[in-house]
């Protein structure tokens, strides 16, 4: 399946760094530089439900391929938001359906992170995309 250019951008980022150390401070990297939401988009509506720290979401769809957005309070789940964005980012609805987010983060190397909350909390925010997905496309 293919992938957006971020995300494999991402995956050679990751890969190329040895120790588990550097990773984890990578992931916060990349949580630091996830563009901040609009306050008019912190709203309940776009709180993902089934998420431990809040968790903010906006998608939109531009030429048939979805633009998502997203914020958390929690500097762990940034980071990986951040990294499932590069993931989804630009795929159409149809490839949408099909990420595998324990595959991504399993070739990321940061399969350590995701504890069974993270985990759940990431499942709901890929869930949501693809509800946002279905409702309009």
């Amino acid at each position: 399946m293919s992938m957006p250019t971020d995300a494999l951008a991402a995956l050679q980022a990751f890969q190329s760094v040895g120790s588990w150390e550097q990773r984890a401070r990578m992931l916060m990297q990349w949580g630091e530089r996830l563009p901040a939401l609009a306050d008019e988009d912190k709203v309940d509506a776009n709180l993902v439900q089934g998420c431990e720290s809040l968790v903010w979401l906006v998608g939109r769809l531009e030429d048939g391929h979805w633009q998502f957005a997203a914020s958390s309070d929690a500097r762990m789940i940034r980071g990986l938001v951040a990294l499932l964005l590069v993931r989804v980012n630009g795929l159409p609805a149809a490839q949408l359906q099909t990420v595998d987010l324990p595959d991504w983060f399993n070739q990321l190397g940061l399969s350590r992170q995701l504890s069974p909350s993270r985990s759940n909390g990431l499942n709901a925010v890929l869930q949501r995309m693809r509800e946002l997905s279905r409702t309009q496309n």
